[in-house]
């Protein structure tokens, strides 16, 4: 547990991947406290939010809301856990805010669980995955999943633009999407202090992927929205994974640069029409992959190739299994 500033804590919550953390934040106000992102639904995870609580002297009713960048599952996973935890000293349920489009893919994605439905083993079948990894990826798929229950009984939601009191701050909630439909960010101007989620990331570039139950262009939607984040004035942001950042606009200019490196290798790969996987296999070092890496190595490549065919700089053909090739 760090402080990041007097009136908010990074609590980093441990994952069974390889990222082993996610940062989540606890901002103090005069009407309680305040949770951002919350991690998986593991013993050591619970733990750590019981060790954060105690260390900052926090009795569970004191806790008056649970705020949501997005509901990939090592941020929401543990939203419900937190909030039935928050009853057990006599308390109410504090309410979990995030936008409508995380709330609608929390609901379809990790209540439902359409990732594992047949739309997806047709997926994986375009993509030409192997049979024997998309099996292995449908069954880390589900695990992760279950890491998501309880889920929250209700959702309350917050609008893109509007200012939400986090702690004693008001801050504006703003839609960054791209990483995932619907994530926020939240943006202090008087203190110029950013929670970017996932958006922003220092070490690593945060991970763009196309899927079924997805909006189109996910790529092309998320460099927008890093020159939409450009323009404002960020003294200091507070990221899901890894360090805080001093620069970030610096950290927008790198990762725009990744993605255009990275859309040139996608081209040049392309010396004859590819599936998908092929495709990877030339961005991506497989050997060192985990399966649940592997899902979003193919996914990543698919947003890439993607962006390239909206721009008219790559076909596909085929329905059963896509082939990609320079237009």
């Amino acid at each position: 547990m760090t402080a990041v500033a007097p009136d908010i804590f990074q609590i980093q919550i441990p994952l069974p991947f390889a990222l082993r953390i996610v940062n989540c934040y606890l901002l103090q106000g005069d009407e309680g406290w305040t949770v951002v992102d919350t991690g998986l639904n593991t013993s050591k995870a619970r733990a750590a939010w019981q060790e954060a609580f105690a260390e900052l002297q926090i009795r569970t009713r004191e806790l008056v809301q649970i705020v949501l960048t997005h509901t990939h599952p090592d941020h929401y996973g543990l939203a419900g856990w937190l909030g039935e935890w928050c009853t057990a000293d006599g308390g109410p349920t504090p309410p979990v805010r995030l936008s409508a489009r995380e709330a609608e893919l929390a609901d379809g994605v990790w209540k439902a669980g359409t990732m594992l439905q047949s739309p997806y083993i047709t997926f994986w079948q375009q993509c030409a995955v192997p049979p024997e990894l998309a099996a292995d990826i449908v069954r880390t798929t589900e695990e992760t999943r279950q890491r998501t229950f309880p889920h929250p009984a209700v959702h309350h939601l917050i609008e893109p633009e509007s200012i939400v009191r986090l702690g004693n701050r008001p801050m504006q909630a703003l839609l960054m999407p791209g990483h995932s439909d619907g994530q926020l960010v939240f943006y202090d101007a008087a203190d110029k202090l950013l929670l970017c989620g996932d958006h922003v990331l220092l070490k690593i570039t945060p991970n763009i992927s196309l899927w079924p139950h997805g909006e189109p262009d996910p790529l092309g939607r998320y460099l927008a929205s890093l020159e939409t984040l450009a323009n404002l004035d960020v003294r200091l942001a507070l990221p899901g994974h890894g360090p805080i950042m001093e620069d970030m606009h610096g950290r927008l200019h790198q990762i725009a640069q990744h993605h255009a490196q990275r859309l040139e290798e996608t081209l040049a790969a392309l010396s004859h029409p590819m599936t998908v996987y092929e495709v990877s296999h030339r961005l991506f070092d497989h050997e060192i992959l985990s399966i649940h890496e592997m899902r979003f190595a193919a996914t990543e490549t698919l947003a890439h190739l993607d962006y390239l065919m909206q721009r008219g700089q790559v076909e596909r053909e085929g329905e059963a299994i896509w082939t990609f090739a320079s237009a």
